[in-house]
């Protein structure tokens, strides 16, 4: 029988337990976490709790792009700057962070939040796609920034023939990332070529 680490509270329990449901956190980092909020100043915890709360209650998601927001507009489509014309579909918010984090796209986002994936049960209705078409007929250029793999490739291909009709320019990074590879992961500069040589998309 394995075992089990048992803790001397109830409330230490819950805590660890809550702790370790975050991606990457087991129990025993969990229990140090916990154990290092609880000998911190009162203040210095709420003002932490508070954190998490604001964050999961008040934040917005952008009414175009679908990225995270403290207005109904991200800063990103509020920027008079920026290229309205362009638009950079990716998977997730952490995407946007990492091309911004290039400084060699001037455009705007639109954030899918996922990729089709049958075997995880996602399907096109499951993501943002009806409002990129909405998007689309407004565009010059849409560059489909979605990951080399399997799943990335078909949402990219159906992507393309939903908005295929409305004569858009359809490009795809630059193949300087491996296949498969999350655009998280990538290095800011093989990332931000991959951008400004971006290619025409072949479905």
């Amino acid at each position: 029988m394995p075992y089990k680490e048992t803790y001397p509270s109830a409330l230490l329990t819950e805590a660890v337990e809550a702790i370790s449901s975050l991606p990457g956190v087991g129990r025993r980092s969990a229990l140090r976490l916990a154990l290092h909020l609880l000998s911190q100043p009162e203040a210095n915890v709420h003002h932490f709790t508070d954190a998490i709360n604001h964050l999961r209650d008040d934040v917005k998601y952008c009414r175009h792009c679908k990225m995270i927001s403290d207005d109904d507009v991200c800063s990103i489509c509020s920027d008079t700057k920026r290229d309205h014309s362009i638009i950079c579909v990716v998977e997730s918010v952490r995407d946007v962070m990492s091309i911004e984090a290039t400084g060699q796209y001037h455009g705007v986002y639109h954030v899918l939040g996922g990729i089709i994936s049958p075997i995880q049960g996602v399907g096109p209705s499951d993501l943002t796609i009806r409002e990129l078409v909405e998007r689309a007929g407004e565009a010059e250029e849409i560059i489909l920034a979605l990951p080399g793999d399997v799943e990335g490739e078909t949402t990219a291909f159906y992507i393309y023939r939903q908005i295929e009709s409305t004569g858009v320019k359809v490009t795809s990074l630059a193949r300087g990332l491996g296949f498969g590879d999350d655009l998280e992961y990538a290095d800011t500069l093989t990332l931000g070529r991959s951008i400004v040589n971006r290619q025409t998309f072949k479905p």
